[in-house]
């Protein structure tokens, strides 16, 4: 929850700059509801995707606050970020909602960022392989095998978000292959599904991250409020993934 419309202007005209200058790489801008227009104005001649930071798994009707998948993709967004920690931690969404928002989002076209994460707590007690598959299962319920070629997991450790801290990249990675080992076993095209790590990604961590061998990308946060910053990990990106 940042930004304002004199603010946007120029992280969505530096987003519009790494996206020409690395034509190789996928760069998707997942903004507050309220600026949604505005960035569809300035990204819609631009290499880069538009996206919202959440949806409501209804489709219409007496849901007051809610925005549903087709009116984001009336504002012409792409994707969706569902399940996000701050989603689940805050407003105590559950595996089988978020899973409900994924089907929503794949049902209008969206493609959906499907976050998955253990705290620090589940961690500690040797819990976080249990914990990511088991969000993963509630998707899995929902749709089809070949349906995980049309999102994108995010693995984002809860503990290494906005902390400062992040998991090294040998830990990061071996999280990011257990995901692709359960994909395997659910029938998915396992090697051409996209993971990526959400977890305090930095300028100075990125290109090490993107090296590992089942990471697939990044999902940016605060770094991404901060033009040079996000500039160089677009960077990494395009120099590693």
């Amino acid at each position: 929850m940042n930004g304002s419309l004199s603010a946007n202007e120029g992280l969505l005209a530096a987003a519009c700059a790494d996206a020409a200058r690395d034509p190789g790489l996928d760069v998707v801008l997942c903004v507050p509801f309220p600026y949604l227009a505005q960035a569809r104005e300035r990204l819609e001649r631009s290499a880069v995707a538009l996206g919202a930071q959440d949806v409501s798994l209804h489709g219409a009707g007496a849901y007051t606050g809610e925005v549903s998948s087709s009116m984001l993709v009336d504002l012409g967004c792409r994707h969706v970020i569902v399940g996000h920690s701050e989603r689940r931690t805050l407003h105590g969404e559950t595996d089988a909602q978020v899973a409900l928002k994924a089907v929503a989002a794949l049902a209008a076209g969206l493609t959906p960022i499907i976050c998955v994460g253990e705290t620090l707590a589940e961690r500690d007690a040797g819990q976080t392989e249990a914990v990511v598959l088991r969000q993963m299962a509630a998707v899995a319920a929902r749709i089809a095998a070949a349906d995980w070629l049309r999102v994108v997991l995010a693995y984002e450790p809860v503990w290494a978000i906005g902390t400062g801290r992040t998991a090294s990249a040998v830990q990061a990675n071996a999280v990011h292959a257990a995901i692709r080992g359960e994909l395997l076993r659910y029938g998915a095209d396992a090697p051409a599904a996209r993971i990526i790590y959400g977890g305090s990604v930095k300028p100075g961590n990125a290109a090490q991250l993107f090296s590992m061998a089942d990471i697939d990308g990044g999902l940016i946060g605060g770094a991404a409020l901060v033009a040079a910053d996000f500039s160089a990990i677009c960077d990494a990106a395009q120099g590693t993934c």
